[in-house]
């Protein structure tokens, strides 16, 4: 992935691949997604980048902008405020294939949860586990 992509764009239009719309059958999170993928990615609020990167959709785009969103608040978390746990937890339970393609957004995410003290155990659990994971680890 281009370090700088045009965010106006959506997935659609950044993995050039249209989907046909999903059966009527479908999921409301199988429609969900399909709806998303269809919006500028710089429309995406934290908790529609967590459903996506949950579902592994679009990780090239979306890995590194949920690690900015996440970098950029965790300051705030530090000093007592609100910090988005589903986004953090999406990002750090992708399988370290994922992060193999993107290693710089894996070491700045492993520097932003270095300053993260008040996250839930079951987060915590996979913050460790996503640092054991990485190359070179000495966390």
């Amino acid at each position: 992935m281009p370090e700088d992509f045009d965010r106006g764009r959506s997935l659609e239009e950044l993995e050039g691949l249209r989907r046909p719309a999903p059966p009527a059958d479908t999921t409301p999170m199988v429609r969900n997604v399909y709806e998303l993928r269809r919006r500028p990615v710089e429309t995406l609020e934290p908790h529609e980048l967590a459903r996506l990167i949950g579902q592994d959709v679009g990780l090239p785009w979306l890995l590194p902008l949920a690690v900015e969103i996440l970098r950029d608040t965790a300051p705030q978390q530090a000093e007592g405020g609100w910090f988005d746990d589903d986004l953090l937890y999406a990002v750090v339970t992708r399988k370290p294939e994922a992060w193999a393609t993107a290693p710089e957004p894996a070491h700045e995410l492993k520097e932003t949860v270095a300053v993260l003290t008040d996250v839930s155990r079951y987060v915590r659990q996979e913050i460790d586990a996503f640092l054991s994971a990485l190359p070179g680890n000495d966390a």
